[in-house]
């Protein structure tokens, strides 16, 4: 039996292999909302990054939610492997939360999830 292709199917493009994206969802204060969004462009990320346990990070914001007390990001981190990011939390996301409520107290809500990259 043969089947027709569908010529209107995404193509979705390729990953490279995978990896595991640590995602740091965050609801950020209007009274900070600037400040920290430099601050985790210019400090935080860079410092994550240097851990060695990811290569990369992408900064989203949320869109269609109630931003009325101040904006949503998602922050996602890119590991290669699942031993990449076991070793980020059992030796590095103890301080570098630690950090984030040193510089910014209450003024922030953060959410994490570990997702694996499958196409």
């Amino acid at each position: 039996m043969q089947t027709e292709k569908n010529s209107n199917a995404p193509v979705l493009p390729p990953t490279g292999g995978g990896g595991f994206i640590y995602n740091v969802t965050i609801k950020v204060d209007n009274t900070i909302k600037e400040d920290w969004l430099s601050w985790l462009k210019e400090i935080h990320i860079p410092e994550v990054i240097d851990t060695g346990c990811f290569t990369q990070a992408t900064i989203l914001q949320l869109l269609e939610v109630d931003d009325s007390e101040g904006p949503t990001y998602a922050i996602q981190y890119l590991a290669q492997s699942k031993a990449l990011y076991n070793q980020y939390i059992q030796n590095f996301a103890g301080i570098m939360r630690q950090r984030s409520f040193d510089q910014w107290g209450d003024k922030f809500i953060a959410f994490r999830s570990i997702m694996q990259v499958v196409n």
